[in-house]
């Protein structure tokens, strides 16, 4: 629970637990993703066109995200609640610039503007909800089931060389699931999941969960690379391409969410766990749109 007023001893704990998740996130992050690749000169890149958007939701979620979480340390300790939304925004934009600058140094990758933009975005749409309501009545959250990538052969244009989708797959967004669900793009939803009893306020009906949240969510699938669906492979440079058939697409979805703050569990470390994780997407059946006008019904989506 907050405290009533700033609490010295809270304040300190809350600064070096947060000082320390972040030099442990900086070196996880550097060891997942920058490690086998080169350094350079600092430079910038248009990544604009990149991945049908789904990375620059991605920025936009996490940007909100660690907002919402420093705010709410922030309030433990006793700071007013104007005084933590402008520090929330200053912790957000901190731990996504640190992604950027190493993006900057990277080979690989490169400084990207468009990044920043969308960082911005979820840090300012934290903000805005908190200056015109005092509270999140929507937020922003994150799912992804993995696809089951095909094991059938794709062999290279020259037909020397012989590889598989999820091959491909697992080089571009690892392995492991705890890798992949950061990473793997073709499993990612992105949702603006938005609380109705607050929006309805004290004409709220009496029978509507102040806990229940409709979600509407954005995804993309059959990604293979950032623009298109053909790569060499590092090894041996041989030349692929996904088959014809795998279009690259985008998918919208309607569903039904949970926030997990508006429970009121009667212990204490469970409500701070469950607030800590309100980020995530509760799995519910759910509609899915795709751009060709098709509807499909998924009995529990996550």
């Amino acid at each position: 629970m907050p405290s009533d007023t700033f609490n010295q001893a809270r304040f300190w704990a809350c600064a070096g637990v947060g000082a320390g998740l972040y030099a442990g996130a900086s070196v996880g992050l550097y060891h997942a993703w920058y490690k086998n690749y080169d350094l350079g000169p600092f430079r910038t890149f248009d990544d604009s066109g990149e991945w049908m958007g789904m990375d620059k939701a991605g920025h936009l979620m996490t940007a909100y995200a660690q907002a919402d979480i420093a705010y709410r340390g922030l309030r433990w300790t006793g700071l007013r609640p104007g005084r933590s939304t402008l520090l929330a925004i200053g912790v957000g934009t901190v731990l996504q610039g640190t992604i950027e600058v190493m993006d900057g140094f990277s080979e690989k990758w490169g400084f990207s503007w468009y990044d920043i933009g969308f960082n911005t975005l979820g840090v300012g749409a934290f903000a805005a909800q908190q200056w015109a309501w005092g509270e999140q009545r929507i937020r922003f959250k994150m799912s992804n089931t993995r696809p089951r990538y095909s094991t059938a052969p794709i062999f290279s244009t020259d037909g020397a060389q012989q590889s598989t989708l999820r091959e491909r797959a697992y080089d571009l967004y690892g392995q492991r699931y705890a890798e992949a669900f950061l990473k793997d793009y073709n499993g990612q939803i992105i949702w603006a999941s938005a609380n109705l009893a607050s929006f309805c306020g004290e004409d709220a009906p009496s029978w509507l969960p102040p806990w229940l949240n409709l979600a509407a969510g954005y995804g993309a699938s059959n990604m293979y690379g950032g623009h298109g669906n053909t790569w060499a492979d590092e090894s041996t440079g041989a030349n692929f391409s996904a088959p014809a058939a795998l279009q690259r697409q985008r998918q919208y979805y309607l569903s039904f969410d949970i926030d997990l703050k508006k429970i009121p569990f009667r212990k204490p470390w469970l409500r701070t766990a469950c607030s800590l994780l309100n980020w995530i997407k509760i799995p519910s059946p759910s509609l899915e749109l795709s751009p060709q006008g098709k509807v499909r019904f998924h009995p529990m989506l996550w």
